[in-house]
């Protein structure tokens, strides 16, 4: 199966479903993930519509909606679940960015520590909850993106695979799929202009193929901060998210075939 669906303007756009999922498998067409769709093309929203996209999860702060405000395609009647709360005068990326020698190690050390903290953040277990509560609802085809469609996005979509059952190397390789040389030589020049325009310096290109790109190491470290604090991945689902066994049944009863 090709996971990678080419949009026009809407980058790292894929189909997260048809894994194994035990003696079943994970519906197709059912489950996509991507990054903003702030740049979508008409023909992008086309394209958005023949998917039968109902459900769309925006992980991204409300700075950054405001920025890049999504594209819609006319009619749109889906439910969009997103946050409110706080704002990006302090978007610790930036803040990040300008204290930051711009070097690779900086890059893979602010995104080891992001992992780490990612999955107890109070905005993200609002939205991860929401997603998980939704979902258990089947509303239909739904797309799950942030900013880049790799981090935020990536837990969200490693933890519903790991609810339906998806073996987990399978879950670290579709994580993966993020790393495409093509997206880096295409969207990396982008980027560096923007890290020139905030700090004044410019990034080498390791140093941006670090920045955009994940590593398994990362998704781990999540994994890890939840096995600490709840015992397991299923403990963490269960106690912070609210995926207990009835509403994991739905889940499942939803996107598995």
């Amino acid at each position: 199966m090709t996971r990678k669906i080419p949009f026009e303007a809407i980058e790292n756009f894929r189909d997260f479903g048809d894994y194994a999922a035990g003696q079943k498998r994970i519906r197709k067409r059912l489950l996509f993930r991507s990054a903003h769709q702030a740049e979508a093309s008409e023909a992008d929203l086309a394209a958005m519509r023949e998917l039968g996209i109902r459900l769309i999860l925006d992980l991204r702060r409300p700075g950054e909606r405001e920025r890049m405000p999504s594209r819609r395609y006319a009619g749109f009647d889906g439910q969009v679940i997103e946050n409110h709360e706080g704002t990006d005068g302090d978007d610790p990326w930036h803040v990040f960015l300008k204290d930051s020698d711009l070097s690779v190690q900086a890059m893979q050390d602010y995104l080891r520590v992001y992992y780490d903290n990612a999955p107890h953040e109070p905005r993200h277990i609002d939205l991860f909850s929401r997603w998980f509560e939704t979902l258990a609802t089947g509303p239909g085809p739904a797309l799950v993106h942030c900013a880049a469609g790799k981090d935020r996005t990536g837990i969200v979509c490693a933890l519903t695979h790991h609810i339906a059952g998806v073996h987990p190397d399978e879950i670290v390789e579709d994580y993966l799929l993020t790393n495409d040389p093509e997206r880096f030589a295409r969207r990396g020049p982008g980027f560096a202009d923007h890290v020139q325009e905030l700090t004044g310096r410019r990034p080498t290109e390791a140093a941006m193929i670090a920045a955009m790109g994940v590593e398994a190491e990362y998704l781990h470290k999540a994994f890890e901060a939840m096995k600490a604090r709840h015992g397991s991945i299923d403990g963490y689902l269960e106690q912070v998210l609210g995926v207990d066994a009835k509403r994991r049944a739905a889940i499942e009863a939803h996107i598995l075939a």
